[in-house]
């Protein structure tokens, strides 16, 4: 019934394409005008060598949580072209990309962000207290403050534009016009790993990492039709990345932040 109540709508194969290319220029090219002006401002035209490195241009931008709010706009933007696509290229009631009941049900967001947020919590404590010298001790409140503020408000906009592109518009799309099930949870899922291809994290941890995104975004994709709706993976995504930022970080990680501590594990 998700991907079906779709079909109410203008749900032509060319619709999909170019929404998810409008998508993506409101996302990666209008949303990062303000970190690609902010590394321009802070460049050292002097140090060749700092310009071919991705960290070191964001590093030079100022503090961590600086660089992870220039950052989130960017999602913020490609949440506005979502919003802007399915309303007008679709003409599509935006409920109807998040759930298939008659509203959103928050309950389910809470219940599946709690199960989440305590297990993965539970795994960093338990890893720290097995192996505390994997862990440097990070913990600062100003920074800290700051992260949390950007966790509350703009992380969300983050994981629920990811949630709602993949397991939401793309799943519908390809269950709509390859008419299967399989096909709408496996494509939007190999997208959602591939989305992460060019993360540090893959070239820390090899291409076996990016299978285990591809993974996930299978078994959420799973939760979305077999629940008929986004809410679960709304709710366990946000859960899995504000545990991240908030108490473990590295310095291969896509996006750092002034979390708790700091992985010194090879």
């Amino acid at each position: 019934m998700f991907i079906t109540q779709a079909l109410n709508f203008k749900t032509d194969w060319w619709r999909y394409l170019l929404g998810f290319f409008i998508i993506f220029i409101f996302w990666q090219f209008i949303g990062a005008i303000p970190l690609v002006v902010a590394m321009v401002a802070n460049l050292d035209f002097s140090n060749l060598e700092s310009i071919e490195n991705a960290n070191e241009l964001l590093s030079n931008i100022g503090s961590k949580n600086l660089v992870l709010f220039l950052l989130m706009l960017g999602f913020l933007f490609g949440f506005i072209g979502l919003y802007f696509v399915v309303k007008n290229l679709h003409q599509q009631d935006f409920k109807s990309i998040i759930t298939s009941r008659d509203t959103v049900d928050y309950r389910r967001i809470l219940h599946s962000f709690l199960i989440v947020f305590v297990v993965n919590t539970s795994m960093i404590f338990i890893s720290y207290a097995i192996s505390p010298e994997s862990f440097e001790y990070n913990f600062k409140l100003e920074p800290f403050l700051i992260l949390l503020s950007i966790c509350i408000f703009l992380l969300p906009i983050q994981t629920t534009f990811e949630e709602l592109l993949t397991r939401g518009y793309l799943l519908q799309g390809f269950g709509i016009a390859l008419k299967s099930k399989a096909a709408a949870f496996i494509f939007p899922s190999l997208i959602f790993g591939l989305l992460h291809i060019f993360n540090p994290e893959i070239d820390k941890l090899g291409y076996g990492f990016l299978a285990a995104y591809i993974l996930m975004g299978m078994t959420w994709g799973i939760f979305t039709i077999m629940d008929d709706g986004n809410e679960l993976s709304i709710g366990a995504h946000y859960a899995n990345n504000l545990v991240v930022f908030l108490f473990v970080t590295a310095d291969w990680h896509a996006i750092q932040s002034d979390a708790v501590f700091v992985s010194v594990e090879e």
